[in-house]
């Protein structure tokens, strides 16, 4: 059982799987940073200097500053604007990857042409038919 485990975890797959993970990891915290310290503040600035990350409801019906100041409140609160932060760390996620699958798919060699099909038994065998006519 222990030889078994240890051909499934050595194989090409695992490996390059746990790599790509560790990868996304990263490249994860690294887009979550460029949204939150570049991105949003050039939105919140275009949309009239808001800070997203404090856009909220207060569940219990109050008016608070910032979301911390709701949050330390003790109420239930949705933090809206957090998850808008959410949905450009997806979307930019999602252009960044498909870039590079995009040029992975470039450094692939061509799949080889399928050689044009000969003619089929039935047209070689009508063609010399027409030929033993002649």
């Amino acid at each position: 059982m222990l030889k078994e485990f240890k051909n499934f975890i050595m194989t090409g797959n695992v490996i390059d799987f746990a790599v790509a993970v560790i990868i996304a990891g990263a490249l994860g915290g690294v887009i979550k940073g460029f949204v939150d310290n570049i991105a949003m503040p050039f939105v919140g600035y275009f949309a009239g200097g808001i800070n997203f990350e404090d856009l909220h409801i207060a569940m219990d019906g109050n008016e608070y500053a910032t979301l911390a100041a709701a949050k330390e409140a003790g109420g239930a609160v949705i933090a809206w604007g957090a998850w808008v932060n959410t949905i450009i760390n997806l979307l930019i996620v999602g252009f960044v990857m498909f870039l590079i699958v995009k040029a992975y798919n470039k450094t692939k060699a061509p799949e080889p042409e399928a050689a044009p099909a000969g003619p089929t038994v039935e047209e070689l065998l009508a063609e010399i038919r027409d030929s033993l006519k002649k």
